[in-house]
């Protein structure tokens, strides 16, 4: 899905970029925009995917409460609140910009890095599906505590693998 992604927008390259593409060095210029522009797309979708799953715990907590079992509430609760923070945080996230004056100059390379980075992060989202599948699942069972504890578990490897990303920008994570 990631490469279909930077697809995407490489292919969306009008006649005025192809000839402003001959110039020299400015074909570098217009690449590392294109990954700039697909890693947005990248993480913009896997912050609709999130909040897909994050809507499917509301649903759950709502057929708690009108089943009269609170108890179970307060932990898809933690769950949902660590996934609506990571989506919110997939949202505002930088785009690996290296302006003149900018702090942090990231070159392609790093670009290309941070891009797979957060291509990888998809698997996150895959990973919160399977566990809210298994809560699910698991209902009116003695399963049920774990399935919750493992949602819970799932939603913030969420948070800690994006808290990762910060390293990719500063150059820390190889």
């Amino acid at each position: 899905m990631s490469d279909n992604i930077f697809d995407k927008v490489s292919g969306d390259m009008d006649i005025f970029k192809k000839i402003v593409n001959k110039i020299p060095g400015f074909g570098g210029y217009i690449e590392r925009q294109k990954r700039r522009d697909a890693d947005k797309l990248l993480r913009e979708s896997t912050a609709l995917r999130i909040e897909k799953e994050w809507s499917r715990i509301s649903d759950l907590q709502r057929e708690f409460i009108s089943a009269g079992e609170i108890e179970y509430v307060d932990d898809l609760e933690a769950a949902a609140i660590k996934l609506r923070a990571f989506a919110d945080r997939m949202r505002r996230a930088s785009r690996g910009y290296s302006g003149l004056f900018d702090a942090v100059k990231i070159n392609e390379d790093e670009l290309e890095q941070l891009y797979q980075y957060d291509a990888n992060l998809l698997d996150q989202v895959d990973a919160v599906a399977s566990a809210i599948d298994n809560v699910e699942a698991s209902v009116g069972t003695d399963g049920l505590p774990a399935a919750l504890r493992h949602l819970k578990k799932v939603s913030q490897s969420c948070i800690d693998a994006y808290d990762l990303r910060a390293e990719v920008v500063f150059g820390v994570v190889e």
